[in-house]
């Protein structure tokens, strides 16, 4: 007499990007982008296989460390593993805090006013210099250059670019 085992379906989660919580990150902590019919524009659904070669239309969850050692949980998006100059100036990432996430403006971005890193200091309630730095490490997660994946998010760039400089260096 045989014994026919079933084992359950892999589970795929398929979500809203922006109803990502921490135990979405601690379960998958990278993200894909789909095409799914009538699912909109912003469902993301768990990779299986880490670690990724090609990061595009991708999302990193993992935890950062702040300048003052503490650790926060975030999203991690335009990751180019290849390119230190580019993921400086459009490496974007959003910080949970209690539940919540903050979206980080860039430099360039048009509503810095509205989340720069001192609108990201009031969200913690922190200072500014106890934020900034942000390291981070994206090795465990994608293939590329490691002294690219694993960085820090300034406050301000070692150099502004121009509009124009920007927009041709996300083109590349």
């Amino acid at each position: 007499m045989s014994v026919r085992v079933t084992r359950p379906a892999m589970i795929i989660r398929v979500k809203p990007v922006e109803s990502l919580t921490v135990a979405d990150l601690e379960w998958a902590p990278v993200w894909q982008y789909t095409n799914r019919d009538g699912a909109g524009e912003t469902v993301v659904r768990a990779v299986k296989r880490i670690p990724v070669r090609d990061i595009s239309g991708k999302l990193i969850g993992t935890q950062v460390r702040f300048a003052n050692g503490t650790r926060a949980w975030a999203l991690i998006y335009n990751v180019m593993p290849e390119n230190a100059r580019q993921m400086e100036h459009l490496l974007t990432l959003s910080i949970e805090h209690a539940g919540k996430w903050f979206d980080l403006a860039r430099y360039h971005d048009p509503d810095y006013t509205t989340r720069s890193p001192e609108a990201l200091a009031r969200f913690l309630g922190l200072a500014v210099d106890e934020i900034f730095p942000i390291s981070f490490d994206l090795r465990p997660y994608v293939e590329g250059d490691p002294a690219v994946l694993q960085g820090s998010v300034l406050r301000e760039p070692r150099e502004r670019l121009s509009r124009d400089e920007i927009i041709a260096m996300a083109l590349v």
